[in-house]
């Protein structure tokens, strides 16, 4: 069996963690280069998109080199949103280099890829109990050590390099005085 040429994978990796490590590791054994699509790359500094494309980028990269996975084997984009399902493909093909395959579970992802005619083919989730960046974004919040865990340590350096836990707890401060 010959792998696909190139897979494409979208996330927000609000922060990258250990999940989206091993979903990588695990799309590379099925292709020979992978896109990692950084999505809603405009948005940052608030609780659900805490950190700003670049800083996406940044952890993925820094992570990537400690894995010891060669930087010929992917390509890291920032892609903005459009908020309309019915461009959003077109909108992502127009920012990446040619795909043949896209990774996703996503039920909309997949329906708009598809109708699009691209081949999807579903991840293989890693602890997907575990690794939640949503999860892991409320527990830098509530100040909580474990969330290092959850997330490469070139992730939690960065992080924490860059006061981005910091950053996190105070957007999602209120402004009530008790």
């Amino acid at each position: 069996m010959s792998l696909a040429r190139r897979g494409l994978l979208v996330g927000r990796f609000q922060p990258f963690h250990k999940g989206h490590l091993h979903v990588i590791q695990d799309i590379l054994a099925r292709v020979e280069e992978i896109i990692v699509a950084i999505g809603s790359a405009q948005c940052s500094h608030s609780i659900d998109d805490p950190f700003t494309a670049g800083e996406r980028i940044e952890m993925i990269r820094r992570t990537l080199a400690s894995e010891q996975i060669d930087a010929s084997k992917y390509l890291l984009i920032p892609v903005t949103d459009v908020n309309d399902n019915r461009l959003w493909v077109s909108h992502v093909v127009t920012l990446i280099p040619h795909f043949d395959v896209v990774f996703s579970n996503k039920p909309l992802v997949k329906i708009l890829f598809s109708e699009a005619g691209h081949e999807v083919q579903p991840i293989r989730f890693y602890h997907r109990e575990l690794y939640s960046a949503t999860d892991i974004r409320q527990k830098i919040i509530d100040g909580v050590e474990e969330w290092k865990g959850l997330v490469p340590k070139e992730v939690a350096e960065f992080i924490i390099s860059i006061k981005g836990d910091e950053r996190l707890r105070a957007v999602a401060a209120t402004d009530v005085v008790n």
